[in-house]
């Protein structure tokens, strides 16, 4: 006798949009806010999409949303791939607040191609109640070749955050994902003065099956974040990973590496476990040429894996 599935919890369900697990670092500064607290109308943000392809384009066949998370309607101008859907992720609110709770989940079915990407920079501002926290789920299905690109976070003074990214790649699939953190606002001369920055990003197969898990803990207090093994006070730590049965992964590693060559920046390369592809981290304090090395690497492993360049996205 088979056992009936569980059935998922509805989506105001805080066990639906609250981490199964969330790092201690970030757990310890739990408390009630003085202001709208966990679960109130604004304070969890979903967004749910879904991609297929249809006839020689990909479409969004399924949406749903609710503030502060939204999309803007996807378009195909990339000249290279006008089958690809570029669609832009957005928020009403302006940045994420303590006691917010964002979740995302992307289905990219079969032979899809999908850009996703931030309109601008997420801001995470100051707390003195609580935390907030932000679940992303992209699963792409046999064929397909999704970007997932953010722009970068930006943690304020005295703020406590925790995300946590899930790639469900198929093992035909191609998955390109970036995230970029800042120490602060760099303009204002604020640097590593948040409380605690977490990040998790798992790499699955639809089996459940974990390929690769990158866990990125930063605490300031006490000079925790200065020393060499951590930034050596730099102030940016990009990451571009690159999951592709389209090059061998040795081959994609050395395109990364050498789309970086030169540029002055610190970074490596290497392969993922199973030889399912490469990733790339750098360091820097020059926020400008981070982003132009990162545009490069994305170039460069667009080339190899499609033929075709990163398009211009022109963002306002």
């Amino acid at each position: 006798m088979t056992a009936a599935p569980v059935a998922a919890p509805p989506r105001l369900d805080p066990r639906h949009y609250e981490p199964a697990r969330v790092p201690y670092e970030v757990r310890r500064h739990a408390g009630t806010p003085d202001t709208l607290a966990v679960g109130r109308p604004g304070k969890v943000g979903l967004l749910e999409l879904a991609f297929e392809r249809i006839g020689g384009r990909t479409e969004l066949t399924g949406h749903y949303q609710k503030s502060p998370l939204q999309i803007m309607r996807p378009l195909h101008f990339d000249p290279a791939r006008p089958d690809l859907a570029v669609t832009l992720l957005m928020s009403t609110g302006g940045g994420i607040l303590q006691a917010d709770r964002l979740r995302t989940d992307i289905r990219c079915g079969a032979d899809t191609a999908v850009h996703l990407t931030t309109q601008a920079a997420t801001k995470v501002y100051r707390m003195e109640h609580d935390y907030a926290t932000q679940l992303v789920n992209l699963a792409a299905g046999p064929g397909a070749y999704v970007e997932y690109l953010p722009e970068p976070v930006i943690p304020f003074v005295d703020s406590r955050f925790y995300q946590r990214t899930v790639l469900t790649v198929d093992a035909g699939a191609t998955v390109l994902a970036g995230e970029t953190v800042l120490a602060g606002r760099l303009a204002r001369g604020e640097r590593n003065a948040y409380q605690v920055f977490a990040s998790d990003l798992e790499v699955r197969r639809p089996s459940g099956e974990l390929v690769a898990l990158d866990t990125v803990r930063l605490e300031p207090a006490g000079g925790g974040v200065a020393g060499p093994a951590v930034l050596g006070g730099h102030d940016v730590l990009s990451s571009l990973y690159v999951l592709s049965p389209l090059a061998p992964a040795a081959r994609i590693a050395d395109v990364l590496h050498e789309a970086l060559a030169g540029s002055g920046l610190l970074y490596g390369v290497s392969v993922l476990p199973q030889d399912s592809g490469a990733w790339l981290r750098l360091l820097d304090s020059d926020t400008r040429a981070c982003a132009a090395a990162l545009r490069a690497a994305w170039d460069a492993v667009r080339r190899l894996l499609i033929g075709a360049p990163a398009p211009d996205l022109r963002k306002t």
